[in-house]
């Protein structure tokens, strides 16, 4: 098969992006229950073992804004080959390390080559499908993308009973070399808007100011971020609580993310089919008030005693509903605007998501006390702010 038979419209072409968008699920969510031996095998602390979690938010972040102008110079494909590449060697590096420092350092290559996925998997969907029809693929391939996180914990948590931690970094392995097989026989360049000037840097610091002066485009960014952070808060302390607090075996754990994950594939299915009909500003405007109230729900539970894995779990499938709400319709709205630099927009837009995910994650870890209330605290704050964000910045556009 050729790419020239490969319509966007086709199945294998939604099959391709959604893969590059879950990169960095995967990269984050499928070692998640091996956290806790983890520890245990290098002798770190809670906050180092963290740390390989904020480290590669920190690398995706700022890998994103080199990404962005690149693509929009040479094109998407080129650039995403490289660093599909760059992340396959990592995943090899990680599965190799035998000290925490070195496990870190692979970590942070790692998300240098995975933000390559995201940023440009996002900026095809804009190059292809055009700012109408962005919303609704971007909803749809969430749903999709999440059978990732869905699925990854478990199935890690049962590698990590078997074959133990380096299990899942071999599959992550094998996973980024299929795909660069994929994306070379099939992914065809779809920038049509190539700017020779993107990698000027005062053409890049004017793309990236404008955007940060665009209030329209800041709002969408926060207000994605926030839900994000609220969901990485999540992703960075819940392997302690539920195994070294609750004490559930990783397996178990893995089974329940699964669950939590099925209000994200949820709310990005009604994103999906409600996004064109109702508005992506209105769908936000629900999506920020059912995370500000199931956030303060978490929290509430915990400090009033709540202390199993139900209280938690819960509370947490209606903040993932609202996740799958607010995401896909706030990349569509951030990105949108911007088809000469769909590629800065998405860097932009990722470089400021995962840099506040990143403090959330770590202050997780460095607040982490041996009960779960560091973890709720931040969920609810973030839930939150996903209100104030939209009452301040998009409630006017209804």
């Amino acid at each position: 098969m050729v790419f020239s038979m490969l319509r966007p419209e086709s199945f294998l072409f939604a099959a391709i992006l959604t893969a590059l968008v879950a990169f960095g699920p995967l990269s984050t969510d499928m070692y998640l229950p091996s956290l806790p031996a983890m520890k245990t095998d290098f002798g770190a602390t809670v906050s180092q073992v963290q740390l390989t979690l904020s480290v590669f938010l920190a690398g995706f972040a700022v890998s994103q804004l080199f990404y962005g102008p690149l693509s929009d110079r040479f094109g998407r494909r080129p650039v995403l080959l490289f660093g599909i590449a760059v992340y396959g060697a990592a995943s090899v590096a990680c599965f190799l390390s035998t000290t925490i420092e070195g496990l870190i350092l692979a970590r942070f290559f790692q998300a240098f080559g995975a933000c390559s996925g995201p940023v440009l998997g996002r900026a095809i969907v804009r190059d292809v499908y055009g700012q109408e029809r962005a919303a609704q693929v971007l909803a749809y391939m969430g749903s999709a993308m999440a059978l990732a996180p869905a699925v990854a914990p478990m199935f890690g948590g049962y590698l990590q009973v078997w074959f133990g931690w380096q299990a899942n970094f071999v599959v992550i392995s094998i996973f980024a070399f299929i795909l660069i097989g994929l994306v070379f026989l099939l992914i065809r360049e779809t920038n049509a808007h190539q700017n020779p000037e993107a990698l000027k840097p005062a053409r890049i610091v004017g793309n990236y100011a404008q955007l940060l002066k665009h209030r329209e485009f800041l709002g969408y960014v926060l207000l994605n971020s926030f839900v994000f952070s609220g969901l990485f808060a999540f992703i960075s302390g819940s392997s302690f609580v539920f195994i070294d607090i609750f004490g559930l075996e990783p397996n178990i754990y893995g089974i329940c993310f699964g669950v939590v994950v099925c209000g994200y594939i949820s709310g990005t299915l009604l994103a999906g089919r409600f996004s064109r009909k109702l508005g992506g500003p209105r769908m936000l405007r629900y999506g920020s008030s059912l995370a500000m109230v199931a956030g303060l729900l978490l929290a509430g539970i915990a400090y009033m005693g709540g202390h199993t894995a139900t209280s938690v779990v819960a509370p947490m499938v209606l903040f993932m509903v609202a996740v799958g709400l607010v995401m896909p319709n706030s990349m569509a709205g951030a990105i949108g605007p911007f088809p000469k630099m769909a590629g800065s927009a998405s860097a932009l837009m990722g470089f400021l998501q995962m840099t506040i995910a990143a403090c959330v994650g770590g202050s997780v870890g460095l607040l982490h006390n041996g009960t779960h209330l560091p973890m709720v605290s931040a969920i609810a704050v973030m839930g939150v702010l996903s209100f104030v964000t939209y009452f301040v910045f998009v409630r006017s556009k209804i």
